[in-house]
């Protein structure tokens, strides 16, 4: 077995017989990565609670078969605020849950590493109400798959943008609209997100164009990966 290290952040744990876990981890340089945590659920367990959902770590592991072994981890971001509000925590599981569904097992992606590791910062800067939405769109445009916010996905129409349909790939105008309807107001915070202004989207107060733009996002995320997610439904009715 081959010994490595690597950082990464725990997106879920399992249990594995009476006293140690499975923990899934999407690694900067290995992408996602199974590995067990040998006695972790023991009280004196020399990784405490440093292999737990958000924890971002600097690790060491032997190479397996097919599951890899933890024999060091290193804390480098607990996420204190984030573990301790039930709001924020939600978001971030959400976030969680949709990169365990995007990525592949040994699979590096260091853009997608940037971006989720980021992510969890923000959150524990800040309660944004399009943290999670604006996560789903970026991941989507890393993934391929943007939507036209610009001009009309069908006739190429610039104005009167009125609908947002999956299957043509973006918005719509009056006269080709099908799908979801969309506000301008919603539709100006899809741009922002898409179009270079992430930061200032992410200072949005919650609102009706706010609320919009999550659904919207968790309607193309799941149609992406071809599943409900779980943790977004909590968050949507938080």
């Amino acid at each position: 077995m081959a010994l490595y290290r690597d950082r990464g952040v725990v997106l879920r744990t399992y249990r594995l017989g009476e006293a140690d876990r499975i923990v899934v981890i999407f690694t900067q340089g290995h992408g996602k990565v199974r590995a067990v945590a040998k006695g972790v659920r023991k009280t004196k367990s020399r990784f405490g609670s440093r292999l737990e959902p958000t924890s971002h770590v600097d690790l060491q592991l032997y190479e397996g078969r097919e599951l890899d072994v933890v024999t060091q981890a290193e804390s480098i971001d607990h996420h204190p605020e984030v573990r301790s509000d039930l709001t924020r925590l939600t978001k971030a599981t959400a976030v969680l849950e949709a990169v365990d569904h995007v990525s592949q097992d040994r699979e590096p992606d260091t853009n997608l590493y940037r971006m989720l590791v980021g992510a969890l910062r923000a959150l524990e800067r800040a309660d944004s109400p399009l943290l999670v939405p604006a996560f789903y769109w970026k991941l989507l445009a890393a993934e391929g798959v943007a939507p036209m916010v610009e001009t009309c996905a069908r006739c190429g129409a610039t104005t009167d943008l009125v609908a947002f349909d999956l299957v043509e790939g973006g918005v719509l105008c009056r006269s080709c609209r099908s799908g979801s309807p969309i506000s301008a107001a919603a539709l100006a915070l899809l741009r922002r997100v898409l179009l270079g202004e992430l930061n200032a989207a992410l200072a949005e107060p919650a609102g009706p164009a706010t609320r919009e733009l999550d659904a919207l996002a968790t309607t193309a995320l799941e149609a992406h990966v071809e599943r409900r997610l779980k943790a977004n439904a909590l968050h949507l009715d938080r």
